[in-house]
């Protein structure tokens, strides 16, 4: 009601509506880790297309399987991912010093490619103590070197209580190089009057390594991803707010992949898990072994490499592994079709490949097929296509519920989605209005997915349903502050075996 009713008129009042709207999350944010030359290595950079990735993380590398999965993702229709760069421990940044002002001018990150770059101070005459600093490209063709302006950063200080001090707007602004001032040295005896102030000089960086490439599958590579005095890659992942799948291209260590097969079922993401290059139809005649344990719902297993051009080299054709190209075309479903469409099929092939290194025929797939090996095929008429979609609990042996990736993804999808839109559920009163509230905006979300194609049944209660009542929360609960809510649905499954029955008619008999 209005606050006072003190005067004889008409009172409005907007009464609400109770209307909460769901939005569904993303799902196919994929998150790729491996070793690049360039680019951060203490946090995850977001990007959002190929040129993004070759601006942060230089482009493709021959040493670097990263780089040509992030290619293949975008070039199969993947439109967003987090980068996670791995280093050697032998890698370092790049560095200069520089004397007026006294300071350090260092890469933000390690590598040879910070060797190419350098600093210039350009005094403010008119304004005593600030000065910009340039930061450039240096190219040397032969004995010419040009020298290309990249960055600026103009009326800098070295006092740390300015708002222009230099250290705190290079570290902040700067996606190359940092800077930090030097101890205080006693000033030099002050220059002639008459004597004209020195030209600006480039200043290079120097001693940027690379380090060593670290392989997929090297204890080097595996030290990277799991610290001994450290929580590893999962510290950098928590920070991400939402990805939807990771790809760790070229790895297959079981226990390393256990270890994100745990993650990432925790993470509500989904693991794409890549054969060994050298895998072969006999020594996965059993499935992929020990990757198939509880947490195996939330990964799939793929085989074999792929065969697709190298823009290094002149478009030659080579092996690469298929986690990148098939988190694209998990992209592609998605966005085509929907999270509940199997990525697989003849609809979408991928795109940029010549082949499989492995071909296999029918029986060949079907003794892989019920062990939870999703096999990539070469048809004549359709090129490259995804042959299987299960997770590595879809053996049969296992017979779990989650047997299908799109099941599978499509629950992830709903558990994202309800537990990102109900956060305004916590601390309102635990009783019957908040109940049909939550009813109504739950009911709203999944009847939007059954009007899309994503539920069995002709009708919303034959495909879904949303209790959130008394019985569900009994007054024990109430008392303890907990409000239960079950959700269900009759999940699409995926038409793996389609059987056509041919009959012959038989001459018709006339009565």
């Amino acid at each position: 009601m209005p606050t006072t009713l003190n005067y004889p008129g008409v009172y409005i009042e907007e009464i609400p509506s109770g209307v909460r709207t769901i939005t569904g999350v993303a799902t196919s944010i994929a998150t790729f880790i491996g070793w690049a030359a360039k680019g951060p290595t203490n946090q995850a950079q977001r990007i959002q297309s190929w040129a993004d990735f070759e601006r942060f993380y230089g482009g493709l590398d021959r040493r670097s399987d990263l780089s040509y999965a992030v290619y293949y993702f975008f070039f199969n229709g993947g439109q967003d991912a987090y980068i996670i760069r791995l280093a050697a421990a032998d890698a370092s940044s790049a560095s200069a010093s520089v004397s007026n002002p006294a300071m350090t001018a260092k890469a933000k990150n390690p590598g040879l490619w910070g060797n190419d770059y350098g600093v210039k101070i350009v005094p403010r005459t008119n304004i005593p103590g600030r000065f910009r600093l340039e930061v450039l490209l240096l190219k040397s063709i032969g004995t010419v070197t040009t020298e290309t302006v990249v960055e600026a950063f103009d009326n800098l200080s070295t006092d740390a209580l300015d708002s222009r001090f230099v250290e705190t707007v290079l570290n902040s602004d700067s996606r190359l190089v940092s800077a930090q001032i030097s101890p205080v040295a006693p000033a030099p005896a002050p220059a002639p009057a008459p004597a004209p102030a020195p030209a600006p000089t480039t200043i290079r960086l120097q001693g940027g390594l690379d380090g060593a490439a670290l392989a997929p599958n090297t204890l080097t590579f595996d030290a990277a991803l799991y610290p001994p005095n450290g929580d590893g890659i999962e510290q950098l992942l928590d920070q991400v707010d939402l990805f939807n799948l990771l790809c760790v291209p070229g790895e297959t260590n079981a226990t390393t992949l256990q270890k994100l097969q745990t993650f990432c079922r925790a993470k509500r993401a989904f693991l794409i898990i890549d054969c060994a290059e050298n895998a072969t139809l006999d020594n996965l005649a059993n499935g992929p072994v020990n990757l198939t344990g509880d947490d195996a719902i939330n990964s799939a297993f793929y085989f074999p490499w792929i065969t697709a051009a190298d823009p290094l080299q002149e478009n030659r054709p080579r092996a690469f592994p298929p986690c990148g190209f098939v988190a694209g075309l998990y992209a592609k479903t998605d966005t085509n079709r929907g999270v509940f469409k199997a990525p697989a099929g003849i609809d979408v092939s991928l795109t940029g490949v010549s082949g499989v290194k492995v071909p296999l025929t029918n029986n060949q797939n079907g003794l892989l097929n019920p062990k939870a090996v999703n096999c990539i095929r070469n048809f004549p008429v359709y090129g490259t296509v995804i042959w299987g979609a299960r997770t590595l609990r879809g053996s049969d042996e296992v017979g779990s519920e989650w047997k299908y990736v799109p099941i599978r993804r499509l629950a992830l999808y709903i558990e994202e989605s309800l537990y990102r839109g109900t956060q305004w559920v916590v601390f309102e009163p635990n009783d019957e209005p908040l109940w049909a509230q939550i009813r109504l905006n739950l009911g709203a979300f999944m009847q939007n997915l059954f009007r899309q194609g994503a539920f069995q049944g002709k009708t919303p209660q034959e495909a879904y349903f949303v209790k959130c009542d008394k019985e569900t929360t009994p007054q024990n609960d109430i008392n303890l502050g907990i409000v239960n809510i079950i959700v269900g649905f009759a999940p699409l499954k995926p038409a793996e075996f389609v059987v056509i029955k041919l009959q012959q008619m038989a001459g018709q008999i006339i009565a």
